[in-house]
């Protein structure tokens, strides 16, 4: 499974991705996703946690990536000492529904 902890800078700007297919992608070794099935416009992002709030850590941008397989997210901001969880919610094209939440530790690099 890809790592779901990252640090992140708070003056960093960077691309994270939560990948349902990630043996096909190259990023992990097994796939949720069955065999042509895809990640529809019906997805969402969001900071779930902070000591500071939710609008400590920005979503810049979100979208479907790899075939729509993935959904990449870019962050910014952030306090220093501050652990994040940033959830992306899918709906497939078989209509099945998943979350996934990514911990992201903002610390001075």
């Amino acid at each position: 499974m890809a790592q779901s902890e990252w640090i992140k800078d708070p003056n960093a700007v960077l691309d994270y991705k939560f990948d349902w297919y990630a043996l096909t992608n190259g990023t992990g070794t097994s796939d949720w996703l069955a065999a042509g099935e895809t990640i529809t416009n019906a997805f969402t992002v969001a900071v779930v946690g902070g000591a500071g709030g939710a609008t400590d850590l920005a979503i810049d941008s979100s979208s479907r990536t790899d075939g729509n397989t993935s959904v990449t997210v870019w962050l910014s901001k952030g306090v220093a000492g501050t652990d994040y969880g940033v959830r992306c919610r899918i709906v497939t094209s078989a209509s099945r529904t998943d979350d996934r939440t990514m911990k992201i530790k903002c610390r001075e690099r």
